[in-house]
Order: C-alpha cells, then structure tokens, then sequence
C-alpha cells in the first residue's frame, strides 16, 4: 500500500482526547518524496542600513502552535511536544512537474464575497509562479464533473480572471446537492486532474474526505486542497473565513438603516436578520462595529419571548423608556419556536433554520397590539444582497493569501487538507480535523461579553 494511503487512513482512525485542549492528528497527507526544483527563485533584498536578507522557503518543520496559552503549554509533560500545525508557504522543492500538471478548481455551496478572488489568486499564482499551463474550472460546483449534466470546463488563464475581484459571486457558478463521489473521481482520473482545488463550506469539506478516501483507494496521485468558505465564520480551526470582513461592513449598513427607521417614528423598531445559521459571529461582530443596536438574538444564546424576562418584555420596557429599538437577529437563533419535522430542507439534506426573522415580526405585532400600543415596525432582511457583493479590500488581500498558499501547498503534494490563518500565521489543517463540525461563539468570552456591554441586554431567558 503507498505511504500516503495509510497517512490518510491514520487520519481517519485517530482519536481526539477529551479536555480544555483537545488533542488531534495535525499532519498532513503527502503524495511522495518532493524531488522537483521550485520554479521560485531565491530572491536577495537589502534593507536601507545595508543588512542583506534572503527570501527563503518554508519547510515542514516550521510549526504553529495550535495553543497558544501558557495553561497549555504548563501541563505538557516534559516529553511531549505541543500540538503545533504545519506552516503554509512555498517549498524548495515540489512533487509535481509544472510543465505537465493539470489544475482543476471548483466553487461550491452558496456565494460569498471573494470567491472571485480566491479563483484569480490561485490562477495567477500556478500560470506566474509555477508556470503551470493547464487550468480548469469546473463550472457549477460538484455537477460539473458528473457527465449527465453536460457542464464544460473553462480554461483559466491570467486574461480570464484578469477582473473577476471587482465582480461578486463566482465566474464558475456553483450548486448544492450531493453527487457521486465515485463519478467525481472517475472525473478526475479521466481528465487527468492531478491537483484539486475546492472552494467551499462544511459540506464541502464533508465531500472532499470523501474524496480523498475513494481517491486513496484507488491509489491515485491526486492532490485536494481545500480552501473553506462560509460567511458565517463557523469552520473550526479557521481564524477568520473569507468573506466575513465584507459580510460585517455590509450588515453595519443595514443595521444603520434600521436605527435611522427607529429613530423616525412613535414607538419605533428596526428588525434586521443576518446570516448565522448556527453560529452568530455576523450578528454579534456587526452589532459591535455600529453600537447602536439593543438586542442581539444569536443560535448560541437561548432566549424566551413570553414572561418577566423574555424579549418581549423588555423591548417593552426599553420602547416606554426610550421610545425606539434596534433588534439583530441571526437567522439560526430561536429555532425553538419551530418544529424541525415542518422545516424544510436544502438540496444537500440539511434541515433549512425556520424564519425567525418573520417569526419574530408576526409576535412583536400580536404582543403590542394586545397592549393597545402602536408600533412602528421595519424589517430588513439583506443577506442575499450581502453574499452577492464584491470583496472590500481586506477580504480581497486575504483571499488572496489564501490562493496562494493553497497553490504551494498543492504544488508540494500536500493533500486532504484546507489552508487556514492562525495565531497570525497560514497554516496546513488537515480535513478531518474541521469536517463536521462547527465553531459558535462562547457565550463566556470577550466578544459575546462585549455585546452585552454595547447592548444593556438582559438575558432575555426565564429561571
């Protein structure tokens, strides 16, 4: 059986201890031996005092630590060496031949600012860096690779993507759904793809460990870089989603606009749901970027409408007194008040979150109307207009990063692995360490304790 097969069944079967640390395999799958020169140059600088300095490689040694705390470090037994990840970035030497390798790339899942650029940057990268001449895309997501649907491959090229940042969405289109994993890889072995590029979610990331799995199986050489993309920030293991930056700027207008509606009439109230079906990063970071919002309802946080301290309650209290409110609401928070056999679900089998937004709408009137209290209520939905848009700068600068890193990852035959940014540095996470799972804000830490500073809210849950 080839080495890199077993690394990948390793990962497959390696536990994760309990505990405030939680221990997991951090390495990363390698199709064979780097024996290829890098195309890259060393390059010489000289800083203005005369020093000379070196552009050098990265190598696998170079480590991140994936805990960062003294607590950690202190109960470590003095043989063990801390859980670290492997660094991103280019390698002296590669595993594939530039001149003969095929790329694939594919979008998945819904759109997200900087999709786009992720595309252009890893383009870019493999045609100027590598001098890789063979660039596909592969065009609405994982269908584009099942021959039923008759979907062609584009080639990528610098002229082609050469404006596609200043444009939202994805110039390869996407689609949700699960396909055959095996006609994926017979795909892939039929038009000699040898490195993969994904760019997707959680459901992505669950479809390429399947990939690789069926790929180690047939003992293919073939490389699956994964580069993670949610709005929501809600992958593990991953500072800060592309897109999330954008997402935030975005909702603070919205926000902006329900405050200034509050502001203009009797009793006013501005509603707004934001993206956040089961972590409320959107909601929360937004509502501390404007500071004038009064209640921010997230999926982390339960809270209750009816009683002495249940929303409803207090908004009253906050309209009698002030005579206006803001409301943020993430559109996974509250799911208790629907019954999940009555929601419907996505094209991948996920159950779809109930609309808490025209839920909360409908018992905000009902409430009010049965005070004899007359409200001005305007609510704002713009989550499709936020996940259309074009990358704002940091975004684009970001997702860039990450295209390139997911090129030199690829290009040095690392596979079954997404990049990331951590503690400040790009790193190799594999993809069984994510898949599967989410990341949600703890309602202990500085952030949520910083909207409930910014906010006044209660609880808003009964004893």
């Amino acid at each position: 059986m080839d080495d890199w097969v077993k690394q990948v069944e390793a990962l497959d079967i390696a536990e994760e201890k309990a505990g405030k640390f939680p221990v997991f395999d951090t390495r990363i799958p390698s199709l064979g031996e780097a024996k290829v020169d890098s195309p890259i140059c060393r390059t010489v600088f000289f800083t203005r005092d005369g020093r000379r300095v070196e552009k050098s490689f990265v190598s696998d040694q170079d480590r991140v630590l994936v805990y960062d705390s003294l607590a950690y470090l202190q109960q470590l037994k003095p043989e063990e060496e801390p859980l670290s990840f492997e660094m991103a970035g280019p390698r002296e030497k590669i595993y594939f031949d530039p001149s003969k390798v095929h790329c694939a790339i594919v979008t998945c899942g819904g759109l997200c600012p900087g999709i786009n650029d992720v595309i252009r940057a890893i383009v870019l990268e493999l045609h100027h860096l590598y001098k890789v001449r063979h660039i596909f895309g592969v065009r609405y997501g994982f269908q584009g690779f099942i021959p039923k649907y008759g979907h062609d491959l584009l080639e990528l090229t610098p002229e082609v993507v050469a404006d596609i940042h200043t444009f939202g969405g994805t110039i390869l289109s996407s689609s949700r759904g699960a396909q055959d994993i095996g006609e994926i890889v017979d795909a892939l072995d039929r038009l000699n793809i040898q490195i993969l590029f994904l760019i997707g979610g959680d459901g992505t990331l669950r479809a390429a460990s399947l990939i690789c799995q069926e790929i180690a199986r047939r003992s293919l050489r073939i490389s699956v870089i994964v580069i993670p993309k949610t709005i929501d920030n809600d992958i593990p293991l991953v500072s800060r989603s592309f897109g999330f930056d954008t997402a935030v700027e975005m909702a603070t207008d919205a926000i902006r606009a329900a405050h200034t509606e509050a502001l203009g009439a009797p009793y006013g109230i501005g509603l707004v749901k934001l993206m956040g079906r089961y972590s409320g990063f959107v909601a929360a970071t937004a509502s501390l970027a404007l500071r004038e919002v009064n209640f921010v309802l997230i999926p982390e946080a339960d809270f209750d409408l009816e009683g002495e301290h249940g929303l409803l309650v207090c908004l009253e209290k906050r309209l009698r007194r002030r005579g206006h409110a803001v409301i943020v609401v993430a559109e996974g928070a509250g799911q208790k008040f629907f019954k999940e056999e009555e929601l419907p679900r996505d094209p991948s089998g996920n159950i779809k979150p109930g609309d808490i937004g025209l839920f909360l709408v409908d018992r905000i009137k009902e409430y009010f109307q049965a005070r004899d209290l007359e409200i001005n209520l305007k609510y704002i939905d713009p989550s499709y207009i936020i996940r259309s848009m074009p990358a704002n700068y940091n975004d684009r600068i970001y997702c860039g990063f990450l295209g390139q890193n997911a090129v030199h990852a690829g290009m040095a035959g690392k596979t079954a692995m997404l990049v990331s940014r951590w503690h400040g540095h790009y790193v190799h996470v594999p993809i069984k360490a994510a898949v599967g799972k989410t990341k949600a804000i703890s309602l202990d830490s500085a952030l949520w304790r910083s909207v409930l500073e910014s906010t006044g809210q209660p609880s808003l849950k009964n004893p």
